[in-house]
Formats: C-alpha cells, structure tokens, sequence
C-alpha cells in the first residue's frame, strides 16, 4: 500500500524558515514577528502551517505592489494639481482677520466696563 505524504500542521522552528525558502535571520527578521508562535513541549518552539501560508501570501501582494511601482514617477508635489509656489493676485485675508479680531476684542472689552 502506498504512503501519503501527509504535511504537519506545525513546523519547528528549526524548519519553518525552509518551509518558506529563507535562512533563520532572515525568519527571525521579516516572518517571526508577524505569526504566532506555538510552544512544542518545554522548550520546543513551533509555527502553524496555515499562519506561515497566510505570511507568505501577504508577502507576496506587497511585493506585487511595489513591483508595479517602480516603473512610475512618484507624485511630486510641485506638479500637484492646485499646487502653487507663485504668488497670486487676490485680498489677502490676514490684514482682514486682524482687523476683525481687534473689533471683536474691543466689544469684549466694553462689555466687561459697561458690566462693572
């Protein structure tokens, strides 16, 4: 009778990082942080399967994202649409305010006198 392969759920630590293609620093870097680990005994760490699966799959959408970035141009932002770095002709509104600000101060101020 022939034996199925069967995959473990759980991977020792000592072969999660070749489950994935990848050395132990690199695992202990970029993997290790983002799944959950699973203790093995008294001092056996493990790694479910399904989570290492999950990891690489996201990795792989990001990777696909900044793949497909690198051959445009960045927005820069003196090109944004609105954007400009000349002065424009138009009412600047800071002489307003602050004329507006001195009259609302004035009316506080005589309504405090006129109350006392």
């Amino acid at each position: 009778m022939k034996q199925a392969n069967i995959l473990p759920r759980v991977l020792r630590l000592r072969d999660a990082p070749l489950y994935l293609g990848m050395d132990i620093h690199r695992f202990n870097q970029e993997v290790r942080p983002f799944v959950e680990e699973v203790s093995i005994g008294k001092q056996g760490i493990g790694f479910d399967r399904l989570d290492l699966d999950a990891w690489f799959e996201d990795y792989k959408t990001r990777r696909r994202r900044s793949i497909s970035l690198r051959g445009k141009k960045l927005w820069d932002e003196n090109t944004r649409q609105g954007f400009s770095s000349e002065k424009m002709p138009g009412i600047s509104t800071k002489s307003s305010l602050e004329s507006e600000f001195v009259k609302v101060l004035e009316q506080a101020r005589s309504k405090r006198r006129n109350i006392t």
